[in-house]
């Protein structure tokens, strides 16, 4: 039972990046060598920003014998054609373990190094917190890296484990010839501190003013008693800080304190170094933890840097993490106080997740697309607002404004931290949606700036039916997740002036059935009665429907409910063709940018939230399972050699995935949908989840699979999912597999949660167990069948209460205790 075949990378997986770090406050990422690398923790993406002098090394001893010093990092692997070689900054010429292994499993990651000509064998476990429905803890600026050493010989070896630190704070730049400039921000201070079980240094700068979008920390630390410290690195010429550095760690094990004045002298950052001194027997194996934590309180007051703050404003507005710390040397003290606690729940969550039933490419997934909230992707500002571009740049955010088309396929987010997600829904609803219920589809509103679509002529941006509609079906979500009666009447008007805006603005004839000029997450407008647009709508109805059930508004109920009935039926009769959904329009070509008669993946994306969400189902079930299955027939391709596209190419080659669209009849427009020959992951997430819903579990696996084949570490990174952007929010769909194969669905206002396990998904015919979260507990299900047949279903609660909830599973209910037990 559990994560039966954990996929292991060597250093040939160039594209691996394993990012560490909380929400909104950036990343360090840790490469398949044991690097660290990207260096993202500046509020801004920065893929492949590296830190000069950053690195940790060992030296090993035995006796009179001749020490033996090694990066802790697998040997560098080709091209090296690097215009001036690698730089001394970048200690490419100093030697590393000969064999690497990596294995991720977010939030931990693992790296085992091992050398024929090292008498040690090195394990490096790296995770950052990580706990459900506690975001504070799972927000903390910091990476824990704790070094097992092994004595693999016959002998006592003296030994010395070292941190390497670059004090980056008022930034680092290169020349050409990637020698460190002298253009920085003020002057970097490194002062060694031990305070209580803290010892490490303390890195920041002078001459930044409180305010500045450079202003910051950093601190390297470690819990061990017996240390030794070189805060400054030599200040000299050429690159003796290299050598100085690497002939001090061999000489004896103990570094040399230089004695310099604290502050660095002439515009260049000073590295500082932090080392554990020890002596292990043979056999013996000890740990060794360090602490990485940063603090850069500042960000732009606005989406797109200085130049965009509205006048008058601040031009910086802080990190939410700072209100908690005043600086990176306050967060270490927090988070070594607080080890024991944030390292056993985040143990726990790692362990509901993964020692499950479920496949492992599923649990790879799953996981793997946790990592876009705690990525530039977010951020969480001081006062509590919570946003998300679409992705990264390499450099930059990726589409400004929490985009509701975007991040309505979003599901992680909401069972992991729903308090974040009810922040969105909030700024939609009560800032972005107007008095006629016009929402803007980019959150642009409450950083003071105004959303203008650069690609139309018209002054004022289309509103986005499937983001509008999405957000209407996530307040009913956040609401399920919730029962915050005081939260939901806080956004209720808008909520249904948003719904109402859709009838009058996308309905032309006034006959429940969409048919207007319909932005969409396709970046065009579709005409005429389609699936995107009209099943979101009648998903949407169905959710105010429910709300103003439990609000006591049973006219609104009535009248959702009448205009679904109506809307399906006519839809239906318009829009089914036998196979599947398509788009009624007499002639295709009259719009630039339609579908007409191809089998669209998306047209089912309501559906999938009806399903997810208890709403049932919206059409003839039938239909609905005809159509999901032609999606997966006609869409997904098996090879990708003979597939023309001239859009963006995210698959190719021997690959395989799921095209946006296709006609398997005919009618393809001359130009159609600007982005239906492309392959977007949180597409197949979603029609892999409805998959499952419809019985159609081996198609759905095969989705994921292939994603999973195509994210290898050596093609891409299988913690980096690419659409308009790096750690793209689209990909977050993936938890509805969860939530597909567990048949979970939690409701806190009406105090019930169930499980209907596809059973043929689990490793044990006999056995399910899998993660779940309802927004108010989170723990691990489990139901087991004896020899009778009989099955037996029993609930662990990690975190939080069920205290109250009716469980239902395996034919039986109870009303759970706070830890899930009948009460």
């Amino acid at each position: 039972m559990g994560y039966q075949h954990k996929k292991t990378f060597d250093a040939s997986a160039t594209a691996l990046a394993f990012p560490l770090g909380g929400i909104g406050t950036g990343n360090v990422s840790l490469g398949a060598r044991g690097e660290l690398r990207d260096w993202e923790i500046f509020n801004a993406p920065a893929k492949r920003n590296m830190l000069p002098n950053t690195f940790f090394a060992i030296r090993v001893q035995a006796g009179d014998q001749a020490p033996v010093l090694r990066v802790l990092e697998g040997a560098l692997v080709p091209p090296f054609n690097l215009s001036h070689g690698y730089h001394p900054s970048q200690n490419g010429g100093l030697p590393r373990f000969a064999n690497v292994q990596f294995c991720g499993e977010y939030p931990f990651a693992h790296v085992e190094l091992d050398d024929p000509n090292i008498p040690v064998r090195v394990a490096l476990e790296a995770y950052t917190p990580f706990i459900p429905l506690n975001p504070e803890d799972s927000g903390i600026p910091c990476a824990s890296l704790t070094y097992s050493v092994t004595n693999i010989s016959d002998q006592p070896l003296a030994m010395t484990l070292v941190g390497s630190l670059c004090n980056a704070v008022g930034g680092v730049q290169f020349d050409p010839f990637m020698n460190i400039a002298r253009s920085k921000q003020g002057k970097t201070r490194n002062q060694y501190r031990n305070e209580a079980a803290v010892r490490g240094i303390f890195m920041d700068a002078s001459g930044i003013a409180a305010d500045d979008f450079m202003f910051g920390s950093m601190g390297l630390v470690t819990t061990h008693e017996n240390v030794t410290v070189k805060p400054q690195w030599l200040r000299s010429g050429w690159w003796d800080f290299l050598q100085e550095f690497w002939d001090d760690l061999a000489n004896d094990g103990l570094l040399t304190d230089l004695d310099y004045e604290v502050e660095s002298p002439d515009g260049r950052p000073d590295t500082g170094s932090l080392g554990i001194v020890d002596t292990l027997q043979p056999g013996e194996t000890r740990a060794y933890p360090f602490w990485i934590t940063w603090h850069f309180p500042n960000r732009h007051n606005s989406w797109h840097g200085p130049q965009t703050v509205k006048p008058g404003a601040r031009p910086t507005i802080r990190n939410h993490y700072a209100t908690r710390f005043a600086d990176a040397w306050e967060v270490a003290t927090y988070v070594v106080s607080e080890q024991p606690r944030l390292y056993a729940d985040t143990q726990k969550f790692h362990n509901a997740l993964f020692n499950s039933t479920l496949p492992d490419y599923v649990l790879d997934t799953i996981s793997a697309n946790i990592v876009p909230m705690r990525s530039n992707t977010c951020f969480w500002l001081e006062d509590g607002r919570f946003y998300g571009w679409e992705g990264c740049f390499d450099t930059g955010g990726s589409c400004a404004g929490t985009c509701t088309h975007v991040w309505s396929y979003a599901y992680s987010l909401a069972f992991l931290f729903p308090s974040l997600e009810r922040e969105m829904r909030r700024i939609e609803f009560q800032i972005e949606t107007e008095d006629d219920g016009y929402m803007t589809f980019r959150n642009l509103k409450s950083l003071g700036e105004t959303f203008v679509w650069t690609w139309a002529d018209q002054p004022k941006a289309e509103p986005a039916v499937d983001g509008q509609m999405g957000s209407v079906l996530r307040a009913y979500r956040e609401w399920q997740l919730s029962g915050d009666r005081v939260w939901l009447e806080s956004i209720w008007p808008a909520v249904k002036r948003a719904l109402d805006f859709a009838g009058a603005h996308w309905d032309t004839d006034h006959d429940f059935v969409l048919d207007g000029k319909q932005h969409n997450t396709y970046d065009i407008e579709f005409y005429g009665p389609n699936p995107l647009s009209n099943i979101y709508y009648m998903a949407a109805l169905r959710a105010v429907e429910e709300m103003a059930k439990a609000l006591g508004e049973p006219e609104v109920a009535e009248r959702c409910h009448q205009a679904f009935e109506a809307s399906a039926s006519k839809f239906d009769a318009l829009c089914w063709n036998g196979e599947y959904y398509n788009q009624y329009l007499e002639d295709v070509d009259a719009y630039k940018y339609q579908h007409g008669q191809g089998c669209l993946s998306d047209q089912l994306l309501g559906q999938l939230h009806a399903h997810a969400l208890g709403l049932g189902d919206l059409l003839p079930r039938e239909h609905i399972r005809t159509a999901i299955k032609r999606i997966f027939d006609y869409n997904y391709l098996v090879g990708f050699q003979n597939h023309s596209n001239c859009q963006r190419t995210y698959v190719l080659n021997d690959e395989s995935g799921l095209l946006l669209c296709t006609w398997p009849h005919g009618g393809r427009p001359t130009f159609p949908f600007v982005y239906s020959d492309e392959v977007w992951t949180g597409v197949e997430y979603h029609v892999a989840a409805e998959l499952i819903y419809n019985g159609w579990l081996q198609d759905a696996l095969q989705i994921i699979k292939s994603v999973q084949a195509r994210h290898d570490g050596v093609r891409r990174s299988r913690w980096d999912e690419v659409e308009c952007g790096h750690h793209y929010a689209r990909t977050m769909s993936s938890w509805t597999v969860l939530l597909a194969l567990s048949g979970q669905h939690g409701d806190v206002h009406q105090g019930t949660l169930s499980f209907n396990p596809v059973i043929d998904a689990s490793s044990d015919p006999n056995l399910f167990t899998c993660f779940w979260s309802n927004g108010r507990a989170w723990g691990r299900y489990r139901q087991s069948r004896d020899s009778a047949g009989n099955w037996t279903p029993e609930i662990e609660v990690l975190g939080g209460s069920l205290e109250g909830v009716t469980v239902s599973a395996c034919g039986k209910s109870w009303v759970a205790d706070a830890v899930g037990s009948p009460a």
